[in-house]
């Protein structure tokens, strides 16, 4: 593993544990010419998987992408790092065991409301006003009685 400080080929692995979520090995490195100490993560990855986006454009699944995504809509949210984690790589499991090579990124989407609506009201609503691409303050508003409804029963 390269260092991220002197870019050294070489690094060896002082300690190794699964992370919170159980979805990766967290290793502490320390590289072996400047001796500066990092930490990588490794994760299990099935096969590449191509998002078909807008226009037909296509990419491929990218984990931290989707992280960015979530975290952004819980900014200043009572939701934790782990929750966060937990909802990512659950996702990330479902688009990597639903047999398919490639995914719309409106499906992926719809697996990133339906776990927000889950986790934070208000986490769930900022990503549909970019998600659903709300125009003006009505589209939040009809939005919000929508969920607010759905909530009450």
């Amino acid at each position: 593993m390269r260092c991220p400080f002197c870019a050294h080929d070489n690094s060896q692995v002082k300690d190794s544990r699964p992370s919170e979520d159980g979805s990766s090995i967290r290793r502490r490195r320390q590289c072996e010419d400047c001796g500066a100490r990092f930490t990588t993560f490794e994760r299990i990855q099935l096969r590449d998987i191509i998002v078909v986006k807008s226009e037909d454009r296509r990419e491929i699944f990218d984990r931290t992408k989707l992280e960015r995504s979530v975290a952004i809509a819980c900014r200043k949210r009572p939701v934790s790092q782990e929750r966060i984690d937990k909802l990512v790589s659950s996702i990330q499991r479902q688009v990597e065991t639903n047999g398919e090579s490639e995914i719309g990124s409106s499906a992926i989407g719809e697996m990133v409301m339906n776990g927000l609506q889950a986790l934070d009201t208000v986490a769930y609503i900022r990503f549909a006003s970019v998600y659903k691409d709300f125009r003006e303050a009505k589209d939040f508003e009809d939005f919000a009685v929508t969920v607010a409804e759905a909530v009450r029963e």
